[in-house]
């Protein structure tokens, strides 16, 4: 009886761990890639939570190595636990978690264990580190924490994919208790500090079991953001395209897995290396998961820099595509957890945030566009605008399919929202949206506000049709019932 009330509490921990804690009304979690915590905080209040976003995935809070020219990927080389980064200390970023919550934005962080540090020297909170010795003296971490070292050779093998070291990174023994507990403690700081869940980076370099059991030592989230008893939700970095050995399957008992296939053929599509008619069955018939069990999203830092899966995954540097894209998967029913991406302009792969000496420049927003390098895609009207869709949409069923046979699509959601693409040519059609009659504001072209429209406007009939004027130029056009523009008596 004893064990069988444990494996029940543990079983509804589980499931626990796979709720994303949205506030309820709310959608999409964009990652503020190398933000600063302050100007994070700024835009919960004043942009994220008046458009309808649900969260933020903020890039790893923990001291990194400072390495010369300040790439991105120095924030993913742990040196410590300390929470001083480029992006603040741990006041600015407590601030920012208050602030954030306060606002309806769940906060999740960029979690780094698999791992630490590859160069010895100082971090970005001023302590120091030996990696040739595997001296990390603030954690602290020693040469018994560690695999013994070995390069991943051999991709076919999970052992060695788990065990040895990913590019050279010293790689943490998991199954020891006491590294274990370091973690723990580490992840549990965060939660008293407001964390609402972890991005798990490089987890398929983990032991299922140890991530198991290092979550469920996680303590609930705090009480003063969140219900009693609320588990963090964790949503784990495990690149599987079917042919892998190590399988995201292995990672769905205890927490979610991030949709690599996703962006990837919806890359293709959006670039025409697959015709949009055949995203008829889109979901778990193209081998996505289930949508509880993922995340899914279009780009993250690495994709948009190296691909995925063989494929050139979609970026702000082909922006008509990619905003089609992003379209998609908000306007599409498949998906529980929708993540978006707002990062900066680059030159080079490895090139950092935008900065000055080692001093990150803020995006200095104005009229709702960012500068100093930052591109800020979640402030363009055709993503949030897209956001506010997914919200007034939510539960409803896709209908109305239609398609040219090839490169343009059609469909309604419910008797809620409307949308169309095209990757080849114009569509001029009557096409049926089970709207209510009216006229609508198309929210890819303009902007709906105080009963006007600043672009396109589509006009439904009683019996729900309306003549559907699509662009190539534009790609997209998205139409729902709250950009009903009122009659004026």
């Amino acid at each position: 009886m004893r064990s069988t009330v444990l494996l029940l509490v543990l079983a509804a921990t589980c499931y626990a761990q796979k709720n994303n804690n949205f506030v309820p009304g709310r959608n999409s979690i964009v990652q503020m890639f190398e933000w600063r915590w302050d100007d994070i905080a700024n835009e919960c209040e004043t942009f994220l939570g008046p458009k309808g976003f649900a969260g933020v995935q903020i890039s790893p809070p923990s001291e990194n190595i400072v390495v010369n020219g300040r790439p991105w990927w120095e924030r993913y080389q742990p040196l410590s636990y300390d929470l001083t980064t480029r992006s603040g200390d741990e006041g600015a970023l407590k601030s920012m978690l208050s602030r954030c919550n306060k606002a309806g934005i769940r906060v999740y962080a960029d979690l780094v264990i698999n791992h630490m540090a590859a160069a010895s020297g100082s971090g970005t909170a001023g302590h120091s580190c030996d990696a040739g010795s595997r001296s990390y003296p603030t954690v602290p971490y020693g040469g018994a924490d560690f695999h013994k070292s070995c390069p991943i050779n051999n991709y076919n093998d999970p052992a060695e994919v788990r065990n040895c070291e990913l590019v050279g990174l010293p790689d943490l023994d998991q199954g020891r208790q006491y590294v274990k507990d370091k973690i723990v403690e580490y992840m549990n700081h965060l939660v008293d500090l407001g964390i609402a869940g972890f991005r798990v980076d490089a987890a398929k370099h983990i032991w299922p079991a140890d991530l198991q059991a290092m979550y469920a030592s996680v303590k609930n989230l705090n009480t003063e953001f969140f219900p009693e008893n609320s588990r963090p939700f964790y949503y784990q970095e495990v690149i599987d395209f079917g042919g892998d050995a190590i399988k995201r399957e292995e990672y769905l008992g205890f927490g979610n897995v991030l949709e690599f296939r996703h962006g990837c053929e919806l890359s293709k599509a959006f670039q025409g290396s697959n015709q949009l008619k055949n995203l008829k069955n889109w979901g778990t018939g193209w081998g996505l998961m289930q949508p509880h069990d993922s995340v899914i999203f279009v780009e993250n830092h690495d994709t948009q820099r190296s691909g995925s899966g063989g494929v050139e995954i979609l970026t702000y540097k082909k922006a008509r595509e990619y905003k089609m894209a992003v379209a998609f998967m908000l306007a599409h029913p498949h998906g529980e957890t929708t993540k978006l991406f707002s990062g900066y302009s680059y030159d080079s792969n490895d090139q950092g945030p935008p900065g000055y000496g080692d001093e990150i420049l803020g995006a200095e927003i104005k009229d709702n566009s960012c500068s100093n390098g930052w591109v800020c895609e979640h402030r363009w009207s055709q993503i949030y605008n897209m956001v506010e869709f997914r919200n007034v949409v939510q539960g409803t069923p896709l209908t109305n399919w239609w398609t040219d046979g090839n490169q343009q699509i059609a469909f309604s959601r419910g008797n809620k929202g409307f949308v169309a693409f095209t990757v080849s040519g114009d569509i001029s059609a009557d096409l049926q949206t089970s709207l209510p009659a009216g006229s609508y504001c198309d929210l890819i072209t303009g902007i709906s506000s105080n009963n006007s429209c600043t672009g396109k406007v589509v006009t439904v009939d009683g019996s729900g049709k309306a003549h559907i004027d699509v662009s190539g130029v534009d790609g997209v056009l998205a139409i729902h019932v709250n950009s009903r523009l009122q009659s004026k008596l």
